[in-house]
């Protein structure tokens, strides 16, 4: 039986998302903006949608813009109000790259973090003045789990940077934390649906009241002129019950997944000599297992686990034909030699003891069979 151990890049449909979303794909088809019968029921499930999304992030149903995913939602926080404010927008040296390649088309500055992935506040205080518009600090790293402490940089934001919005993106932690309360503080909050059992091609930003975003898309004017375009109802609808799901189980998932996730990272650094896990664990999401195995190439182990069964992803990524070091890991100064021998196990509300036990079983043989090959013959 094949484990899945990627569940930072995307989940599994729940259930409950997909009952609510085939209605919507087949005879409730309408459309949302219309003002007959059949628009007008599509009209209220959105509006159902948008209460539901809203109670979960913490935010009034007005707050809430539906977008096409989370590259979307982070793209509208940065860019839409640095359209409307012109100046220097700042993001963590970590961010997903929805964030940190937006903010690097506005010539933003980089914030570094220590080398557990926590935001360097000294750092970010020297960057920081009454003429920046944009602070992005995500609350969840997607790559390694390190969670910021968002409340302590909306305090630094709002000290010496009182005219900035602060966005974080959510999307790696709302499987694992309260949003609702620990993006309290923030200005903009991006998610996006599949990371926690919707469908892909769906998510959401909030925009606190008497914050204004320019919007990115031009047309019919929909959520309220900040995002244009026929709602994806199927979409949203399934979405918003992934959402509630999550939020009902949060608790007792995020209890019992951690417990798989240490038995996981302690297994693979007691079976594997040199094994490190990267960042701490205890300011961690749950479903995260980060670790590094020098002398041993990421792809080539993807390969191996593969064949054998077991998903995961690596901490870097091939690039013009080229495999270089993650950027998270580069922040966080872990040597290069070590970073692209990082493997991202990643689990999720569907991850068993099972699971685990075939990924210890696998995964320290296949390491020892890289590191024998990379050694050569011997004389």
């Amino acid at each position: 039986m094949p484990v899945y151990l990627d569940n930072a890049a995307t989940t599994p449909m729940r259930a409950e998302a997909v009952a609510a979303m085939l209605p919507f794909l087949r005879d409730r088809f309408g459309n949302p903006s219309g003002s007959h019968a059949v628009a007008r029921e599509a009209r209220k499930a959105l509006d159902e949608a948008r209460e539901i999304v809203a109670a979960c992030l913490g935010a009034e149903p007005g707050e809430v813009v539906f977008t096409g995913g989370g590259t979307e939602a982070d793209n509208l926080a940065v860019a839409g109000v640095h359209r409307l404010h012109p100046g220097p927008v700042v993001c963590s040296a970590v961010e997903h790259h929805a964030v940190l390649h937006a903010c690097a088309a506005l010539d933003g500055l980089l914030a570094p973090v220590t080398a557990d992935g926590v935001i360097d506040f000294d750092a970010l205080a020297e960057l920081l003045g009454s003429e920046v518009t944009v602070v992005s600090v995500m609350l969840a790293n997607n790559e390694v789990g390190t969670i910021q402490p968002l409340a302590e940089v909306a305090e630094v934001v709002r000290r010496l940077a009182p005219g900035a919005v602060l966005h974080t993106d959510a999307v790696a932690a709302f499987p694992w934390l309260d949003v609702a309360a620990l993006t309290r503080l923030a200005d903009l909050v991006a998610v996006s649906a599949h990371k926690f059992g919707g469908p892909k091609g769906v998510g959401a930003l909030v925009v606190r009241r008497g914050v204004k975003v320019a919007p990115l898309l031009h047309g019919g004017g929909q959520e309220r002129d900040r995002r244009s375009g026929t709602h994806n109802v199927a979409a949203i609808v399934a979405m918003a019950a992934a959402m509630r799901a999550t939020v009902d189980e949060r608790a007792e998932v995020t209890a019992r997944v951690g417990a798989l996730r240490d038995r996981l990272a302690d297994g693979l650094l007691a079976a594997v000599p040199g094994a490190v896990e990267t960042g701490l664990r205890a300011v961690k999401v749950a479903g995260n297992c980060h670790v590094s195995f020098e002398g041993v190439e990421s792809e080539a182990l993807l390969m191996l686990l593969d064949g054998e069964g077991v998903y995961a992803s690596a901490g870097s990524a091939c690039a013009s034909g080229a495999v270089d070091p993650s950027h998270v890991l580069a922040a966080m100064g872990v040597s290069r030699a070590r970073a692209l021998g990082s493997l991202r196990l990643t689990l999720g509300r569907d991850t068993t003891d099972a699971d685990v036990d075939l990924a210890l079983g696998v995964i320290p043989p296949a390491v020892g069979r890289l590191l024998t090959l990379a050694a050569g013959p011997h004389p």
